[in-house]
């Protein structure tokens, strides 16, 4: 290799973003989710607490998934980010779900077609609860 091109190599290389690498919903998770699930605010589960997730995993990816979206408990819509996606939700629900020992992938169209059906179903009953 030509010396005078390493620099440059060198330098494009240590520009290339690291979240290039992340696993599908770290980067949400870092941008939203960390900031309660990193700690526990109002007892959300902590970030890789198997214990406090295993209920919660149980409940199943499409449900627990369309409750997290449309908010649930302490936890606001979306994650208290009105812009976030289902898609980038989803991502960054199975991400903490699976560093706490879950096995979800990320949710193809038919998986994302149950989660969508589960919320309108879930804002439906709220609704009528007021």
């Amino acid at each position: 290799m030509n010396l005078s091109l390493r620099p440059i190599i060198v330098a494009i290389a240590c520009t290339i973003s690291l979240s290039t690498f992340a696993e599908p919903g770290e980067k949400i998770y870092k941008e939203v989710c960390a900031s309660c699930h990193a700690s526990g605010v109002l007892n959300a589960p902590k970030f890789g607490d198997k214990a406090k997730w295993a209920p919660l995993i149980a409940e199943g990816q499409v449900v627990l998934t369309a409750h997290g979206y449309v908010g649930v408990r302490g936890m606001p819509a979306k994650g208290g980010n009105p812009n976030l996606s289902i898609e980038g939700f989803s991502d960054a629900v199975a991400y903490m779900v699976n560093k706490a020992g879950g096995n979800w992938k990320t949710p193809d169209a038919k998986t994302l077609a149950a989660i969508n059906k589960e919320i309108e179903a879930r804002k439906a009953g709220l609704n009528q609860k007021k």
